[in-house]
């Protein structure tokens, strides 16, 4: 019996720990599986423990494993993937997949979506002219554009030049049942978390080490915070994640000398357990989009801590449910953490509107809804049928 559900192919760069990523994971394991089937390739490679976030069993995966340097090297294999699996729809993610879309045309592959998630360190403000130019030129590929917060919409047709009309903007959802606030109303312990005594007030991020989301700044500030003494000697820090920026950051806070009030947690699979352990969440990063992991964030009922860069500030309502601070200044951040660890009223306040706020504006149904309508209607416009439930 022929397969009447269209195949959308989801291209990343890589398919392992990362808000992007787990944005692909919400989006299929949401999605009606009745509507479309969904294949995950990745231009280096699906990672196994990754995938395995993704409950559903029809869902394939595609390493790549390529090389360094342009994509093209790629697009005789990508050409006869797209032939012989006959995708309704090519997703690509990010500049690093953007190119894919030519082979995807190639091979008539109907609608070709190009999502826009953000920034990264070699890039941070989507200022380097090279990288609009190539943008501009992938553009006849591309059916049709998402970008994720407003800042990236205006970059897209301000910048880039990309009509107003071919870029429609999907913000990130959060599963508002999976991150919760604790459930006693102050945080948990988590498991071999060294922070159990109830006195202290534990700051942390989750997030890969690398460049771009810059725990060097936070461990710096976390340590003028300490050093002005007072409530800041209560303060405690949780960094969740692993990557090539953790020998630096194990050395900086070795060269600070406080090692006995910060914990490198590394890698977890228990993200929300991880949030309900904190007190503040605290988010450094040079470039973002839409995080991810600040939504969890305000969903476990946190204030949050956040650089001005990308869509921080589309999250975060300053004074409300949080506070902004300018990337790269340990001083400033240091002052809204000592602001935080004097006020647990203040705490608490901004923590449960950061959830109402959530609830409100970035469900994870809503999220998958828009993109559901946006395959329906552009595989109409192609002249391809989609699925009826």
């Amino acid at each position: 019996m022929r397969e009447l559900r269209p195949l959308v192919m989801h291209l990343v760069y890589s398919f392992d720990v990362g808000g992007l990523e787990n944005g692909v994971v919400n989006l299929i394991n949401r999605m009606p599986p009745e509507r479309y089937r969904h294949t995950v390739v990745a231009l280096t490679r699906c990672a196994e423990g990754f995938c395995e976030r993704i409950r559903r069993e029809d869902v394939g995966f595609v390493s790549l494993h390529k090389p360094a340097g342009h994509g093209i090297k790629l697009y005789p294999r990508l050409y006869r993937l797209f032939r012989e699996r006959r995708p309704a729809i090519v997703h690509s993610r990010n500049l690093a997949a953007l190119e894919a879309v030519v082979p995807a045309r190639l091979a008539g592959v109907p609608v070709r979506v190009h999502g826009e998630h953000g920034w990264d360190v070699s890039d941070p403000g989507g200022t380097r002219r090279k990288f609009q130019v190539l943008r501009r030129l992938y553009s006849p590929f591309v059916s049709r554009y998402v970008a994720l917060s407003g800042h990236i919409e205006s970059y897209l047709t301000g910048r880039v030049g990309i009509a107003p009309a071919r870029v429609e903007r999907i913000c990130n959802g959060v599963n508002t049942l999976r991150f919760t606030p604790a459930a006693t109303g102050a945080r948990q312990i988590l498991a071999g978390s060294p922070f159990a005594d109830a006195s202290v007030v534990v700051v942390g991020t989750v997030g890969r080490l690398q460049a771009v989301e810059d725990q060097l700044t936070l461990v710096r500030a976390f340590e003028l915070a300490r050093a002005r003494g007072g409530v800041g000697q209560r303060l405690r820090l949780i960094i969740a994640g692993d990557g090539p920026l953790r020998g630096e950051v194990e050395a900086e806070i070795r060269r600070a000398g406080i090692g006995d009030a910060v914990w490198l947690a590394g890698e977890r699979t228990d993200v929300p357990a991880v949030m309900r352990a904190l007190d503040v969440f605290v988010l450094p990063s040079q470039a973002e989009g839409i995080s991810n992991t600040i939504l969890e964030a305000m969903a476990s009922g946190l204030p949050v801590v956040a650089t001005v860069v990308g869509g921080n500030g589309e999250l975060v309502a300053e004074g409300e449910t949080g506070s902004l601070v300018p990337a790269q200044d340990p001083d400033r951040m240091a002052e809204a953490l000592l602001c935080y660890a004097s006020d647990a009223a203040l705490r608490q306040t901004q923590g449960a509107a950061g959830r109402r706020r959530v609830e409100h504006g970035f469900s994870l149904d809503g999220m998958v809804a828009r993109y559901t309508a946006m395959y329906d209607q552009l595989l109409q416009r192609a002249g391809v049928a989609p699925a009826r439930s």
